[in-house]
């Protein structure tokens, strides 16, 4: 237990959680207010754990995804970040072992006689096309297995497109957001492994991947610790959309209308200037004029 703790020098001194990790341990306990670096360490599975996982549900793993039980039966890392003396989790990475890899059926909350299915969400009029291609079935045409529960956002899955008896060679990593649209990710494990070790585990990052994005809050996220991969571009491209700028003419605008008439009252005088100007007999009489005029109503 106390190895679990201090993460930081298993990291350093064990070489397979190094390559486990490729090394990202070094570049989060370096970033700041990064602190808790944790890696839960599990066993590796043993070959007849992959065998009968394969003999129960009629599918052959893919080798990349062999090759990763056999190093570790399952993988579990978090960090969090200080913040004013609190300390917030925040990045999360996590695949399942192989006995949580199990295969996506409904819930047993929907386990009254009447009730609907996953294969009554089925619908056929989103296919393949040029940007993606054909999207899983919650039937039978596609065995489905969990990956990552992404923390309640969402279900990162892989997927066998073929049906059963499932082959290696066709098996895709989607992700499964939370209103049940499918999102293609990778051809293969080791790519989306790739994507998870690089994107730091951020909360949402495999909403990057979809048509809507990542929310405002996770973008905040992003900006502070940008994922370390080439698809930085697709938080970059909307970014002017989430940032407040002050345009001082755009917001004062109304109040530098009122400041320009003031600015002309000094010219005002150049009117008495005017009538000053001519002759004293007529300016003397308009003012004697306008002041009996003005004192004859009191008068009376």
């Amino acid at each position: 237990m106390e190895e679990k703790a201090s993460p930081p020098p298993q990291g350093c001194s064990k070489p397979h959680l190094e390559k486990l990790t490729l090394g990202i341990t070094r570049i989060l306990e370096s970033s700041p207010g990064v602190t808790e670096v944790t890696i839960i360490e599990k066993p590796p599975a043993e070959r007849h754990m992959i065998s009968s996982w394969e003999q129960k549900n009629n599918c052959v793993m893919p080798e990349d995804v062999k090759n990763f039980y056999l190093m570790t039966n399952g993988f579990h890392m978090t960090w969090s970040v200080k913040l004013d003396e609190h300390i917030i989790p925040l990045g999360s990475m996590a695949i399942n072992s192989i006995s949580k890899l199990t295969q996506l059926t409904q819930s047993s909350m929907y386990s009254l006689p009447n009730a609907p299915t996953l294969a009554d969400l089925e619908d056929d009029t989103h296919e393949a096309s040029d940007d993606q291609p054909e999207k899983p079935h919650f039937d039978s045409r596609s065995v489905i297995f969990e990956l990552d529960s992404c923390n309640g956002n969402g279900k990162v899955c892989l997927v066998y497109k073929s049906g059963k008896p499932a082959l290696a060679e066709d098996t895709e990593i989607w992700f499964l957001d939370r209103a049940l649209y499918w999102h293609f990710l990778t051809d293969t494990f080791t790519a989306y492994y790739r994507l998870l070790i690089t994107h730091l585990g951020l909360p949402q990052w495999q909403y990057a991947f979809t048509n809507y994005g990542i929310s405002p809050q996770a973008k905040q996220w992003f900006s502070m610790y940008k994922p370390i991969t080439y698809n930085t571009n697709l938080l970059t491209e909307e970014t002017d959309s989430f940032v407040n700028k002050l345009d001082p003419s755009k917001v004062f605008k109304s109040k530098n209308k009122i400041i320009i008439p003031k600015k002309k009252g000094p010219v005002q005088p150049a009117g008495t200037q005017k009538g000053s100007s001519g002759p004293s007999g007529p300016s003397t009489s308009s003012n004697s004029k306008s002041s009996s005029g003005s004192g004859n109503p009191v008068r009376k």
